[in-house]
């Protein structure tokens, strides 16, 4: 595979992981991304240090809320395919600073939808979230499911840019994939993240907060798992008026964009993901137990089997070992 890919978050910790892969594989790959300081800026610059070294990496730094700048990126590059993972993430930052959520996620996709349509890739890739389920009771969920009751502005953004993406695709015919991820964790993963400041504080002798008394349950999804799936999407374009081959199909009859879960498939009980870390580093956590925050879920549970059955994915990993790959790397890379 030689395609060329335009990244948008690439020093991020997912867009990180997939401009990799990708280069690994021999593609070009242009990594956009503003470089801010949301988390630790050292971390992100990390990443691209690894990037740069691949002599098919280019990179373009810049916010996506100038358009200018990201078509001008794109109409040097010309990539065929634009997996757009750049967004402000963080369900509890989004209740303090809403605005930043506003431009980034919204008015910034909205630059990479109209980027897309004037330069005439042939597949854009959009990552979307799990927390657009919100308060549903229904298990496990799956991409026909309504998604109708977000109950954070972070949910609530990425479940505009979905409406956005669906009418861009339905007016112009734009192939669209969007991508619910649920909890991803791993290497390289971000500090704001509750497995990251677990894993900081238990070694460091800190208290961690365990919110409803650690009773929650996440669809942990390793990764690598998470990367697979995105490239074995890569030249699954969905074509309009495709027939419904599968069961569940979030097809759109109007317009050649597919919605798909990517996920682990099974839900872990938040003690049992920290008494995992405690075993494994050899402490005890001392932990502060609070109620449940502002805009979170009870729990979490994806259905895969679209995903699945247009690409084979089959998440590997299982939570204990992405634990072990995780702190391996946090011992490394914090010496």
């Amino acid at each position: 595979m030689k395609t060329k890919l335009f990244i948008t978050g690439s020093s991020g910790f997912i867009g990180f992981h997939v401009a990799k892969r990708y280069l690994d594989k021999g593609c070009k790959v242009c990594g956009f991304d503003s470089m801010n300081s949301y988390y630790d800026v050292k971390l992100k610059k990390s990443r691209l240090k690894i990037l740069k070294k691949y002599k098919n990496f280019s990179f373009t730094k810049g916010n996506l809320e100038n358009q200018k700048i990201l078509n001008n990126s794109i109409n040097k590059f010309k990539p065929s395919i634009i997996i757009h993972l750049a967004a402000q993430a963080g369900v509890r930052y989004s209740i303090e600073n809403p605005k930043v959520y506003l431009n980034s996620n919204i008015l910034g996709t909205f630059h990479v939808i109209e980027s897309a349509k004037k330069f005439k890739v042939k597949h854009l890739i959009i990552g979307s979230s799990s927390s657009v389920y919100g308060a549903n009771k229904k298990f496990p969920f799956q991409e026909i499911d309504k998604t109708d009751s977000q109950i954070s502005f972070y949910a609530a953004t990425k479940k505009s840019i979905e409406s956005l993406a669906h009418s861009y695709s339905s007016l112009w015919k734009m192939p669209i994939t969007i991508l619910r991820f649920f909890t991803v964790y791993g290497p390289w993963g971000r500090p704001d993240m509750a497995y990251f400041k677990f894993t900081k504080n238990i070694l460091n002798g800190k208290k961690i907060d365990v919110y409803n008394k650690g009773k929650m349950y996440r669809d942990y999804t390793y990764i690598d798992d998470i990367v697979d799936g995105i490239f074995r999407l890569t030249n699954k374009i969905p074509k309009l008026n495709s027939s419904k081959k599968y069961k569940n199909d979030s097809l759109s009859h109007v317009a050649p964009i597919r919605i798909l879960n990517i996920g682990n498939t099974k839900k872990v009980l938040l003690s049992n993901f920290i008494n995992t870390i405690e075993k494994i580093v050899g402490k005890k956590a001392n932990k502060k137990f609070l109620p449940m925050q502002k805009g979170d879920v009870y729990s979490t549970l994806s259905d895969t089997k679209l995903l699945s059955r247009i690409t084979g994915y089959n998440p590997k990993t299982k939570y204990q070992d992405g634990i072990m790959k995780f702190l391996n790397w946090y011992l490394d890379y914090y010496n």
